[in-house]
């Protein structure tokens, strides 16, 4: 179950605040800097310059990635831990292969395919090259979508600079009208405004929050390796959690794993 990410959303509503009210303050209206001709150069320019420089359907899957800025799996390593750990003391009491059943109904994908290859008698050395070869996939796929964010944050300003240019060569173009200068060359500079600010209050954060989300997911992914490799060597449940403990970082251990449960200092 996915859970609301509150950070992202705060973080849009206070930084566009803060950017309307302070216009609003300096004695300007907000129908200054609503520009439809401007946006249409700004994010028509940006979204065709990143379309240039990746791949279409990398494109596309880093646009469905947006919602993952909204919304974050509710992952609970304490919980996962505990699962794997339940899995090592099944394994150990009724045979590995008892884990078939459990292979299709694990918490986690990835999890379900790991015991698999531990219940089919996959050596460990093979079982580990072929997990990290499938974590290694997806690591790339999850750095190349944060990496088109970031690349549209890259190009905005520039096309924005490029927006307010034109802008201006209109100005100047009719210069006979001089009561409509100043008027055309503060729309002009609203371009600016839109690739300036789309870069540094979306495109660049959405880019590093992706990357520290998929970060968050690939260490859960090494922790399941870790995890079914120490099922498939008979390690010690107890052991085991000991060992995947040392993934968690100390927020999270303060949050509620337990280093040592009370069912293991009964065993």
């Amino acid at each position: 179950m996915k859970r609301i990410d509150i950070g992202t959303i705060l973080g849009l509503i206070v930084g566009f605040a803060g950017i309307l009210v302070g216009n609003a303050l300096e004695g300007g209206h907000i129908g200054t800097i609503i520009q439809p001709t401007a946006a249409l150069i700004v994010f028509g320019g940006t979204i065709g310059a990143t379309l240039i420089s990746y791949p279409f359907d990398t494109c596309l899957k880093a646009a469905k990635s947006f919602m993952k800025l909204f919304l974050s799996p509710a992952n609970n390593p304490a919980a996962l831990i505990e699962e794997i750990v339940g899995y090592a003391q099944k394994a150990r009491k009724d045979g590995i292969i008892a884990l078939e059943k459990d292979a299709t109904t694990a918490s986690n994908p990835f999890l379900g395919r790991a015991l698999l290859l531990a219940v089919d008698g996959t050596d460990a050395h093979t079982m580990r090259e072929h997990l990290e070869l499938e974590l290694g996939q997806t690591e790339e796929r999850g750095e190349v979508e944060a990496k088109v964010f970031e690349s549209a944050g890259a190009y905005a300003p520039t096309i924005g600079i490029i927006g307010a240019v034109l802008g201006l060569i209109h100005v100047m173009a009719n210069l006979s009208d001089v009561s409509k200068v100043g008027a055309g060359i503060a729309v002009a500079f609203v371009a600016t405004i839109y690739g300036v600010g789309s870069a540094n209050l979306c495109f660049l954060p959405a880019g590093g929050k992706l990357k520290l989300k998929h970060r968050s997911a690939i260490v859960l992914h090494e922790l399941i390796i870790e995890g079914a490799l120490g099922i498939q060597e008979g390690l010690n449940p107890n052991v085991l959690r000991a060992k995947l403990q040392g993934f968690l970082a100390h927020e999270a251990k303060k949050a509620g794993v337990p280093a040592e449960p009370k069912a293991a200092k009964a065993a």
